[in-house]
Formats: structure tokens, sequence, C-alpha cells
């Protein structure tokens, strides 16, 4: 679709960057002429540094650095710096790798228990599982009762079925077990009974 149309913008939000879990995957090719690829450092350097770095096409960038360059949208300079120098210190590299194998871990103990108990759920790389539910509200109102904090799909959707975004950067792998058989039992409440 987007060789039909090759003046519009395509902007490619990496926020995950480093500890994503995947390598950075493109929609742009060569004949592409306006594009940004954004990759936000809040992830994976600490959520305070508000900065993010951006390449594109040449117009693109000028136009982004014109509307910076006005009012309250101009960036910190010392938060450019500390980002640049936390992201070029040697052993980023190594603790941005960690971080990732650990995502990785939790992301994927969650998806094998939720398997486990019967629950379809997707993820292949970052901070999220996404999970098909028929009602959200009720879905994130039984799992806040049980003690576990999920965002309804709505917002985080275009077209795609309802669903749950569950947030795996703190869920410990020896916790996935008790939230998929929780998840489980909000998908499927078992039936008032009658006397």
């Amino acid at each position: 679709m987007l060789r039909g149309f090759p003046d519009v913008v395509l902007i490619e939000n990496d926020y995950a960057g480093p500890v994503a879990g995947a390598p950075v995957q493109t929609l742009r090719n060569a004949s592409h002429n306006r594009w940004a690829v954004v990759r936000s450092t809040s992830k994976f350097l600490g959520p305070d540094l508000r900065v993010a770095v951006m390449a594109g096409d040449d117009m693109t960038v000028a136009r982004v650095r014109g509307r910076q360059a006005l009012g309250a949208r101009w960036v910190s300079h010392i938060l450019q710096q500390l980002a640049l120098a936390l992201w070029s210190d040697p052993s980023s590299g190594r603790r941005l790798a960690r971080a990732g194998e650990i995502y990785s871990q939790r992301r994927n103990a969650a998806l094998a228990a939720l398997r486990a108990h019967g629950v379809e759920a997707r993820s292949r790389s970052g901070f999220n599982l996404w999970v098909p539910v028929r009602d959200e509200a009720r879905v994130v109102r039984a799992l806040s009762e049980r003690g576990w904090a999920v965002a309804a799909g709505e917002r985080f959707r275009i077209q795609a079925a309802p669903g749950i975004r569950v947030t795996i950067s703190t869920l410990q792998p020896a916790d996935a077990g008790r939230f998929a058989a929780d998840l489980a039992d909000a998908l499927h409440p078992p039936t008032a009974g009658f006397a």
C-alpha cells in the first residue's frame, strides 16, 4: 500500500529500542520519499529522560527541527547530554542487553503460562502482551479484584477485536502461572447455579 503513496510521511516509533527483544524491522523501502524513525530513550535509559532520537529524510527532519524550535517544544540540553552520556557509556550495552534478556524471559514465561491455561495471547517483543477478550471492562475489573492491573485495549487498537494489554516488564516468571490462572478464571467465570 505504501508503494502507491511515496510522499506520505511514514513514521516508525521504536519506543523499546535495544531492550525490545527483537531486531528492528522497517516498512520503508528505497522508493519512499518521506520518512522518520523515532527512538525514545525513556523506556530503556529512564522514564525521566523524555528525549528521543530521530532520523529521517532531509525535509521531514527540517520540519521537525522548525517545530521544535518554537516555544515550549524545545528539548532540554541537559537531558540531551545525559541521554547521550548514558547511551554512550561502554557498560550501557551490557546492561541494555541484560535488560532485554530479562524482558524476554518474563514475556516468554507469561506466554507459556497463558498457553498452559488455554488463553490465547500474542507478543513477539517489547513489554506488552495482547490478549483477545470479548468484554474488556469486565476482564479488567475481574483482574483488578484479584490484584492485577491490566489495560483495556480500546485505546490501543484501531480495527482489531477487543482485547487487553498486559505489561510484563515487572511480572516475575514465578508469578506468571498465578496471573494466567486468574486471567483464565476472568475469561470463563463460573455461571451462577440455581438451587
